[in-house]
């Protein structure tokens, strides 16, 4: 990781007055854990498990052959976006038998960033779906693994029946300055929805 963090970041700068919950969401192995490990100024909190026998038939692990942990819960990180206003950023599991927990995840979110992987594009509906029944403000962001097919964004907001106003970019989970790219087009998104109006 390009981190450029140290330990005066453990505490929260006395100047920040508010705080914002948003969630990093997407299909199982699209890259949660990675983003928010890259852009947590804190020591992030895993509830990672390995994959075992019992998961055969139950998780796809084809196109994921270095996989070998899942989140079973959730992720929790958080960044200092700017001198007064920090992000608490909670990663959702990946599979359909944690959406018990999604409901827990989702009080008190202004909005979620949702990684897609463009291997596995089709997996991502059902998380797409979720979110725009919620009605909750999302912004898409492609994690461009390595040896993945890389396609003109315009192609893939097509593919995944994207609106117009909905943010898309690119990330690269492993690195600090990609994803908090992606985080911040996802908070100047919630910013033009007015979401964020109170944080400034």
């Amino acid at each position: 990781m390009d981190s450029v963090l140290s330990s005066e970041h453990v505490y929260l700068p006395r100047t920040v007055t508010r705080s914002a919950k948003i969630l990093v969401a997407g299909h199982f192995g699209a890259g949660k854990t990675t983003l928010i490990g890259s852009v947590s100024e804190i020591t992030p909190l895993r509830t990672e498990e390995p994959i075992t026998e019992a998961s055969v038939g139950i998780d796809d692990l084809k196109g994921l052959p270095g996989k070998t942990e899942t989140t079973v819960a959730f992720d929790f990180g958080r960044r200092t976006l700017s001198p007064h206003l920090a992000l608490y950023v909670f990663g959702t599991p990946g599979q359909n038998r944690f959406a018990p927990f999604w409901e827990h995840l989702f009080r008190g979110a202004l909005g979620a960033l949702i990684l897609v992987d463009t291997r596995r594009l089709e997996d991502s509906d059902e998380v797409l779906g979720l979110f725009e029944e919620r009605g909750l403000p999302f912004a898409v962001a492609v994690n461009e693994f390595d040896g993945a097919p890389r396609y003109p964004l315009d192609e893939i907001r097509q593919a995944l029946a994207l609106e117009d106003e909905v943010v898309l970019t690119a990330c690269d989970a492993r690195s600090e300055a990609s994803s908090i790219h992606a985080l911040i087009a996802l908070v100047d998104y919630l910013y033009r929805f007015r979401r964020l109006e109170h944080l400034t």
